[in-house]
């Protein structure tokens, strides 16, 4: 029989290992999730989700669906999280896409905007172009961190943007900063991500230090504690097509002035062909660069935000 401080102590010991194992059963769920999200949107079913395809027409409702059940709040009146924009493609001809929008309120007004393109390059012949790295991992990411905010409440207010159309000019991001649904001057920084669940060296990129170094705090802080490589690179101007700034959806922001940090892989072998499939990323990879993103902006939303606040009560 146990002494009232043995049963005490197990008492303590059982709710120590009782509290792990709930943390670590949490985030294999989490695992789980962004890793069911990126195989359920690069599957045959989604035809390659190229823009106006019947394909991105369900890939937008997929991401509808789950900002609807994670209860993010929409900017128009329908409360549909859609944007509309109509834009030309290289041949002159019309199209409509469909960005997907919807925000967390924060404690601030001031805003990060967390985005990544859903669209990709659907079906040729008889191949489907499924993008499982471009993007479907960054649509996985983006709605990972959209569950962890809807139960964490934010400093910052935070838009999540699952953009349309990147494969044919970025015009997703382009509507989006054209007819944005704040004012410009209240996007801190972009988060974009692009490709980030395929790499053999465990490596994930962060653009955008060269022309904002201010960021690199917020990322060199989570370095040790990140099971991915965070490097600092591919954003100096003068080396031509190294340079990432205007190839993914953080370049209408930076045209715009608003900096940006943006996460992705190096080109692989299956960049842009048939396959770039679930079966061909790196799944160890893919989460601990979604777990050391998520890091970044957590350091993001608690360290500027408290500068912010003291600015403004230094102000008052």
């Amino acid at each position: 029989m146990l002494t009232i401080p043995h049963r005490f102590s197990f008492l303590v010991l059982f709710f120590c290992l009782s509290c792990c194992a709930s943390v670590k059963e949490n985030a294999e769920q989490q695992d789980s999730q962004v890793l069911k999200d990126l195989k359920m949107l690069s599957s045959d079913g989604f035809e390659g989700r190229k823009t106006g395809t019947a394909g991105a027409e369900k890939a937008a409702m997929f991401i509808v669906d789950r900002f609807k059940s994670l209860g993010l709040q929409s900017f128009n009146e329908q409360s549909t999280y859609v944007q509309y924009f109509k834009f030309a493609d290289k041949e002159g001809t019309a199209h409509t896409g469909k960005n997907i929008i919807g925000y967390i309120p924060g404690k601030l007004k001031e805003t990060l905007v967390i985005s990544a393109h859903y669209d990709h390059l659907g079906e040729k012949g008889d191949s489907i172009y499924n993008g499982a790295d471009d993007n479907a991992s960054g649509v996985a990411a983006l709605l990972q961190f959209a569950a962890y905010f809807s139960k964490n409440k934010p400093n910052f207010t935070l838009i999540f943007a699952a953009f349309d159309a990147e494969e044919m000019g970025l015009c997703g991001a382009k509507a989006f900063v054209e007819n944005p649904p704040v004012q410009l001057n209240r996007i801190q920084l972009n988060i974009n991500m692009d490709m980030i669940a395929h790499n053999e060296k465990n490596e994930l990129y962060v653009c955008g230090t060269y022309k904002y170094p201010q960021w690199k705090d917020y990322i060199e802080g989570t370095k040790d504690e990140a099971k991915v490589k965070l490097l600092l690179g591919h954003d100096n101007p003068d080396t031509g097509h190294d340079d990432w700034t205007n190839q993914s959806d953080q370049g209408p922001f930076h045209d715009k002035g608003i900096p940006f940090l943006y996460f992705g892989v190096e080109d692989h072998k299956d960049y842009h062909q048939p396959s770039d499939t679930y079966e061909n990323i790196n799944p160890t990879f893919y989460v601990n660069a979604v777990q050391a993103i998520l890091g970044v902006i957590q350091n993001i939303d608690n360290k500027l935000s408290s500068q912010i606040q003291i600015n403004k009560n230094k102000v008052m």
